[in-house]
């Protein structure tokens, strides 16, 4: 789907603020093309505005820019979705002025979080002939909580060094369980294994032997 807008305005970024409105996209969403810059005539007579085409082409990372701004507005939440096209893969962070309101999106650990990726996911590739990986951050959630991962992996390592006996972790989704096992994959004495079924599936270190 395409769609277009031809705005006027005092200044260029006037005109592709009111095409935006007009269109409900986002500025990272279209293709602008100034058609006419703007100009003051003798004595402020025979100025001229800007004057700007702005398109709007759909594509996967748009379809998914717009579901996620739409379900933010159902929440009563004002936030800037920025894509970050990395091949297949594509990272939506979602920012916004109220940092604590945007706990909503993230959930207990992650879990609303992962639940709106998936949502993201199927929106976005409905009908798509090139397929994306769609990545859901808040504020750098991903990465903080990444981090608090390996520090997990490492402290349960040294405990099941220390006393010769596996420790099972609490269930993880299998994107936190990768984590876990690329921290400890090269471990000098122990090694990890999955068990269980989906959603309780998790991670046990066993000490090597």
């Amino acid at each position: 789907m395409r769609k277009e807008c031809v705005k006027s305005g005092k200044t260029v970024e006037e005109a592709i603020a009111a095409c935006l409105a007009e269109l409900k996209v986002d500025r990272s969403q279209v293709q602008v093309e100034v058609l006419q810059e703007p100009s003051k005539g003798f004595m402020g007579l025979f100025s001229k505005q800007a004057q700007v085409k702005v398109i709007y082409i759909e594509t996967p990372v748009n379809r998914a820019v717009s579901f996620l701004k739409s379900v933010c507005q159902k929440l009563g939440l004002n936030v800037e979705i920025e894509a970050d096209v990395q091949g297949e893969y594509v990272t939506l962070n979602i920012t916004g002025e109220d940092k604590e309101a945007l706990g909503v999106l993230i959930g207990r650990r992650g879990d609303t979080l992962d639940a709106l990726q998936y949502l993201v996911n199927l929106v976005a590739n409905k009908q798509a002939d090139d397929r994306q990986k769609f990545v859901l951050d808040v504020e750098g959630y991903r990465k903080r909580r990444e981090q608090t991962l390996q520090r997990l992996a490492l402290k349960m390592a040294e405990k099941v060094k220390r006393y010769g006996k596996e420790i099972a972790l609490e269930p993880m989704s299998p994107q936190e369980r990768r984590i876990i096992h690329t921290t400890l994959q090269n471990h000098k004495y122990v090694y990890t294994t999955s068990e269980g079924e989906e959603p309780y599936r998790k991670i046990v270190i066993f000490p090597k032997k």
